[in-house]
């Protein structure tokens, strides 16, 4: 049985506010998250991805209001990251709402955050986000931290190898380098990663075309997230599923928009 291609629209939200900018810097104001969250669950999003981009550079927790009410306006699974740094964090975040959590920069600290959450809630309730740029490294990537702001002074592989063998469910590999560029996902980096790691793939950073959603899949990526591109308007997501389908990929139905 072919698993179904999972479409996933990412809010990166700050001071309560969806925002998107291009490297993660000119951040701009795209709306409200909850409203946001509805109205992509409508359209046929087969995930959303609520992210606190604020929370770890400024040393505090996601915020729970915002993460209770997205998750009363939607029914499809709801993953939720920044500023997670215990199993509490990720308890409070489930009992919130969250079906699974995403972890960055605590998992680099202290790598036995990734086994106690397992351990404790299982691998399905996981996603290791893994921010990677090009770089003088021994794979020729490596990972940030803090938004992208800092050098976690680490090899995206040898990272996403290590996450791995904890027992991650999946791995969010987003392109530093591609975020907000619309100049399409860093295919090399998703193929690469593909051959190294079974886990489950989603791709993220510079989806801009149709064809570019189609191209990472090819290159290995499960899911393909993407935020510019649905925030402001340039694609719907039934666009990207009607163009997937007619490619033979297979999508869940889309509905409350036109495909025509």
């Amino acid at each position: 049985m072919t698993l179904a291609t999972r479409i996933i629209p990412c809010l990166d939200v700050s001071n309560g506010r969806v925002v998107k900018g291009i490297n993660f810097v000119n951040l701009k104001d795209a709306g409200d998250p909850v409203e946001m969250a509805a109205i992509y669950a409508r359209e046929g999003a087969d995930e959303i991805t609520f992210l606190d981009i604020s929370a770890s550079v400024e040393g505090r927790g996601t915020t729970l209001e915002n993460v209770r009410r997205t998750a009363d306006q939607i029914f499809i699974p709801l993953t939720v990251g920044g500023g997670i740094s215990s199993v509490n964090d990720v308890d409070q975040l489930l009992r919130a709402g969250a079906d699974k959590v995403s972890i960055n920069t605590a998992a680099i600290r202290n790598p036995e955050l990734i086994s106690d959450i397992v351990e404790r809630f299982g691998t399905q309730v996981l996603v290791l986000s893994v921010d990677a740029r090009r770089a003088r490294t021994k794979s020729g990537f490596e990972v940030t931290t803090h938004g992208g702001r800092e050098s976690a002074g680490l090899d995206a592989f040898d990272w996403i190898e290590a996450a791995a063998s904890r027992g991650v469910g999946e791995i969010l590999l987003n392109s530093m380098d591609r975020d907000g560029t619309r100049s399409g996902y860093d295919l090399e980096m998703i193929r690469k990663v593909r051959q190294i790691c079974d886990v489950p793939l989603i791709a993220s950073g510079g989806a801009g075309d149709l064809l570019d959603f189609e191209r990472a899949l090819a290159e290995g990526a499960d899911a393909l997230l993407a935020a510019s591109v649905f925030h402001f308007g340039i694609y719907r997501i039934g666009e990207v599923k009607a163009a997937l389908s007619r490619s033979g990929y297979v999508v869940r139905e889309a509905h409350g928009v036109s495909e025509n």
